[in-house]
């Protein structure tokens, strides 16, 4: 009991983290914000996934993937394609040239489902391509990289390059991903209308309980012999290596994980935003999101989620109240970050919060009472008695 409290929760401290993480999102967030605000909270926390996982491969392992919007992307699109099979019925695309297929389709002139869609009428068959598909995509890659021992900057600028690569190739096949635009005017789930208030509160509960399984799952890898491993990996690869481990099958495993985590997010953006386009697959997003996981710190799990609500709240405080400035204020959040802050929020807090709090904690010790000087003479006189002097002498005549 006690090994799995300290794997799950982290301990103390941990399980003070979670329930305080846990309160701001599950009771904070839904009693003071209105279902607007509370839904961009909802698509903040589907960007958290991608920052926990980079904490694990890259925080913990030392793999700095630039290519996370790749899982993401891949998770969204999978769940993008149900959803948009079920709102193109034959009755809602009947005024098509070809009812019955999503209207970018008609609209370049499709007149058959394509075959790689259609598995994707499945809810089953969704949601394990949504965990499959990206998982085997970083299984090929870290086996390709790994195996040949390519790491470092030489994998980050391969993980970019493979951004940019989908993210090209999904705007080229404009009659099979809805191009640029992406795939949009996403409608209902099994028939559930996840437009309406209700479906987004309870999305966002969804979001978030997934969100914490993560974070549970991260925690028991990290509380394990692998997440010890992984440490070792990060600052002695070559030690660990000559002790007789396969680096190559734990940069692998990590990594696999990190990807189904984005890739969870992305189904989870899908259905709370109602749209997915290939913005959120290339350079640019793989960046951000990093970036979520550096101001959060990148040794912390719970950290990462911080990170991710700070970013994405300053980014839509600033875009809102300075249009003309807010990329140059972002730009000069982070640096401050980097500068100033290096190991993120969680560096923060340990070293001047936990300071602080202990601080705010310290009682000032109470004055000594000062006895009265009768009360005092008296019990020098009793004192005096007991040692065999007499009661009117003094304690200097006794000496």
């Amino acid at each position: 009991m006690n090994a799995a409290y300290e794997k799950l929760l982290g301990g103390r401290s941990g399980l003070i983290g979670l329930l305080v993480l846990a309160a701001l999102l599950l009771v904070a967030f839904p009693l003071t914000l209105d279902m607007f605000r509370l839904n961009l909270v909802g698509k903040y926390l589907s960007y958290a996934f991608v920052a926990v996982g980079l904490v694990l491969c890259w925080g913990y392992g030392g793999i700095l993937s630039l290519g996370q919007g790749v899982f993401f992307g891949l998770g969204g699109y999978c769940m993008a394609m149900f959803l948009k099979l079920e709102a193109s019925d034959p009755v809602s695309t009947k005024i098509q040239s070809t009812p019955g297929i999503p209207d970018f389709m008609d609209w370049n002139q499709l007149t058959a489902l394509p075959a790689m869609w259609q598995p994707f009428h499945s809810f089953s068959f969704t949601v394990l391509a949504v965990l499959a598909v990206p998982t085997l995509l970083a299984l090929l890659i870290g086996l390709a990289m790994f195996k040949r021992r390519v790491g470092d900057v030489y994998f980050s600028i391969v993980t970019q390059a493979i951004a940019a690569i989908l993210s090209i190739l999904i705007i080229g096949q404009q009659g099979l991903t809805g191009g640029v635009n992406g795939i949009t005017d996403l409608k209902t789930l099994m028939g559930w209308d996840i437009r309406t208030d209700s479906a987004k509160l309870i999305l966002y509960f969804v979001n978030a309980g997934l969100l914490f399984a993560c974070i549970l799952f991260s925690r028991y890898i990290l509380g394990s012999k692998l997440g010890r491993l992984l440490v070792a990996m990060r600052d002695k690869e070559e030690r660990v290596r000559f002790s007789g481990y396969d680096v190559a099958s734990f940069k692998v495993f990590v990594f696999c994980a990190a990807a189904m985590f984005s890739a969870v997010g992305g189904a989870m953006f899908t259905l709370q935003v109602g749209f997915m386009s290939p913005s959120f697959v290339g350079i640019v997003p793989s960046i951000e999101m990093v970036i979520y996981a550096a101001v959060g710190g990148r040794m912390s799990l719970l950290g990462a989620v911080y990170g991710t609500l700070l970013v994405n709240f300053g980014k839509t405080y600033f875009s809102e109240t300075f249009p003309e400035l807010w990329l140059f204020l972002m730009g000069g959040l982070f640096i401050a970050v980097v500068m100033y802050f290096p190991n993120g929020l969680a560096g923060l807090y340990q070293s001047q919060g936990k300071r602080l709090l202990a601080r705010l904690r310290r009682k000032p010790a109470p004055e000594p009472e000062r006895a009265k000087p009768k009360a005092a003479a008296k019990a020098a006189q009793i004192e005096t008695t007991r040692d065999g002097i007499e009661p009117g002498a003094t304690l200097e005549a006794s000496k």
